[in-house]
């Protein structure tokens, strides 16, 4: 927050995410098939058609779209977004058109616009007018949401019946939800607004809720709303977590010494320099090729992941990323009770993507990627260092003793090494880390690392949390989960696959289990996409394998630490919140279907993504296949994760199930040892 009120691009919604998907017109939908082509030559330029957006595509966007009348000042720009070409036509390798998915909100008319740009041609191709989305946030709107509350007489009512200065008031954003028919995405453009009590500059507010008082802005007029539920005392005490903040006594809690002075430096060097090569958005490590990308509503976008097998460069993955995050809270209290926040539908992962630097996010021989944004008025936004690349040593790859017959021992021995492909954003209170991390026995694994402050509540002292854990004199943690999906396009050996769940089970008692001991693992194969909606099974070691039934080749993916929703059938959140009801799904290949909660879930009851998806029930086997994993964490947030939390990690791993015929990691070179 700046000194101003304003958020600045470091801080809560740090920008915007795109609605991207040009779904089904409601009946107030206007369309245009075409558009007549604008000012301004087209972008021409050779590059691979799925390099992220550039400068330059962000500027020809613009101007196309400011020729055509369609950026005026009543409109808000949300990130355009590559539509990239049909996988087919990439894999041909022919000409594609490079075309760029735009979502304007026009709060005069209180209407979205999609369209469709062609860089190509240099023309608006598609366009359509609708009343019944509402695309994520823009970092200009939400800040004109702020003032506006700011200066709303029922605000400040509220604040000094508190006893406090509306000036010393700290206000953050959280988004809508679904309270009800009255705030649906025809009704209005709705964000919500909690406060806190800054009592010095650079304070953690967090740690000063002002309970009770709820704003609701609606942001084409901005108009507000105030709930006021009740007075709480706001907590006094400080919660710092700077190298001088926790020198402080009263601090919660306190280290009146100042930092550990027992911490040695620590440097990983690789003299030789980094063992990867770059070229444009392509990467090569040791045997992995893979594509480097970035959208704004997803972060960091994986391309044609393939490992070189003895020569012969096989694919494993046409397409990954982090389809959607959601974020369900579970405090009946009615200040917190409609919060459901969907990151990346609503705010934008990649829009929130932090500048890393090397030493502290990364460590080692580090190179990083830019990546840009266009910001409200369709201008470019340069998000420096937005990506890590970088190797890691991680241990023992795999080791054997054997003994002569002098009884001298003989040792093989290989240290692992992996190569980190990374981004953190910010998105309101928390940090998200993201890494996609590449084996040298093959093995592809996703993690996420949570970290930031939890959103607190305050509480009269003496009372006690029914969802949640006191953290501190009057403030309290109140339980939430965090859900994240991740949407893999599959190409093991090629474009045709079948999914299979295995489970291991034991083999009845009788003559072929005379002592009980035996058991198998059975193969089921998914056909369709209602078969392939599945939870994780720990009692039965469940995963899922995609094949190739002509090479015969696989990769499974292996569940890490999950969890099931909370939340009760029927509510806001068991609505919004589908795609969580199961951790695996399966869908076939289809351009349009990118987000496991559908393109706009910003204020809506349903919407759709992988729910509405499966509905169609298409055949999965030898087929073009789309898997999807939904993992999640549970935070019953503990006194340790306050004032901010260490990280808590989940994930998942792709692991070769038959996709090499024996060790794939036997060629790496031995290391030096040495004994003391």
């Amino acid at each position: 927050m700046d000194d101003d009120g304003t958020i600045s691009r470091r801080g809560l919604f740090r920008s915007v995410a795109p609605g991207l998907l040009l779904t089904a017109c409601a009946s107030d939908a206007k369309e245009e098939a075409v558009v007549s082509a604008a000012a301004g030559s087209a972008v021409t330029a050779a590059r691979h058609p799925l390099d992220p957006l550039s400068k330059e595509d962000i500027e020809a966007t613009t101007a196309i779209l400011q020729a055509a009348g369609r950026i005026t000042p009543r409109t808000r720009v949300t990130p355009y977004r590559l539509l990239e070409p049909d996988k087919g036509a990439v894999l041909a390798g022919g000409p594609v058109e490079r075309e760029i998915a735009v979502v304007l909100r026009d709060y005069e008319r209180h209407l979205t616009v999609e369209a469709t740009v062609s860089l190509t041609s240099g023309a608006i191709t598609r366009l359509r007018e609708r009343r019944d989305v509402q695309p994520a946030f823009t970092l200009e709107e939400v800040n004109a949401g702020i003032a506006a509350t700011m200066g709303d007489s029922a605000f400040q009512r509220a604040i000094r019946a508190r006893g406090l200065d509306p000036s010393d008031v700290v206000l953050y954003p959280w988004t809508a939800g679904y309270l009800g028919p009255e705030h649906a995405p025809g009704r209005g453009r709705f964000l919500r607004l909690e406060a806190a009590l800054r009592k010095k500059p650079n304070d953690n507010f967090y740690a000063h809720p002002i309970e009770g008082v709820v704003s609701t802005i609606e942001l084409d007029t901005l108009t507000v709303e105030i709930d006021d539920h009740g007075a709480v005392p706001v907590p006094e005490r400080p919660s710092e977590y700077t190298p001088e903040g926790i020198r402080d006594p009263s601090n919660v809690p306190s280290f009146p010494a100042g930092v550990r002075r027992d911490v040695v430096p620590l440097a990983i060097t690789q003299p030789a320099g980094p063992g990867f090569d770059i070229d444009g958005h392509m990467v090569r490590w040791q045997k992995w090729r893979v594509r480097v990308g970035f959208s704004a509503r997803e972060g960091i976008v994986l391309h044609q992941v393939e490992y070189d097998d003895r020569g012969r460069v096989r694919p494993i993955l046409y397409r990954a990323a982090l389809s959607e995050m959601y974020v369900p809270y579970g405090d009946a209290s009615p200040s917190h009770n409609f919060k459901n926040v969907f990151d990346a539908g609503e705010v934008g992962i990649g829009v929130s993507a932090n500048s890393l630097m090397a030493g502290c996010d990364c460590l080692g021989e580090i190179r990083h990627f830019d990546a840009f944004v266009n910001d409200g008025a369709g201008g470019v936004v340069t998000l420096k260092n937005a990506i890590c690349l970088h190797e890691e040593d991680v241990g023992v790859l795999w080791k054997h003793v054997e003994f002569n017959p002098d009884g001298s021992p003989r040792t093989e021995i290989r240290r692992s090494r992996r190569l980190v492909i990374s981004s953190i954003s910010t998105v309101g209170n928390y940090e998200y880390a993201f890494y996609w991390h590449f084996y040298q026995d093959g093995t592809i694994q996703f993690e996420v690392k949570l970290t930031g402050i939890m959103a607190p509540a305050a509480i009269a002292l003496g009372q006690t949390p029914i969802s949640g854990n006191l953290v501190g004199p009057g403030v309290y943690g109140p339980n939430h989960q965090h859900y994240f999906n991740v949407r893999m396009d599959m190409m093991v050996d090629g474009v045709n696959n079948s999914v299979a769940e295995v489970n291991s089970e034991p083999i009845r008692r009788g003559t072929s289990n005379p002592r009980g001991n035996a058991w198998v693992a059975k193969a089921t194969m998914l056909r369709s996409e209602q078969e392939a909606q599945r939870t994780i099974e720990p009692r039965t070691a469940r995963y899922w394998k995609v094949m190739n039934t002509s090479s015969r080749a696989a990769y499974k993916l292996a569940p890490g630490p999950n969890v099931f929703p909370m939340f009760l059938e029927g509510s806001p959140q068991w609505h919004r919140g589908g795609f969580a009801h199961n951790h695996f799904w399966a869908t076939a290949y289809d351009r349009d279907e990118m987000y496991a909660a559908g393109t706009y879930p910003n204020q809506q009851l349903n919407p759709g993504g992988l729910p509405s998806y499966v509905q169609k029930n298409r055949p999965l086997v030898d087929a073009d296949l789309v898997i999807w994993y939904t993992f999640g964490t549970h935070h019953e947030v503990r006194p340790e994760d306050w004032p901010v939390m260490p990280v808590e990690c989940a994930g998942f791993s792709l692991k070769p199930a038959g996709f090499f015929d024996g060790n794939p990691a036997l060629d790496v070179p031995a290391p030096e040892c040495h004994s003391h």
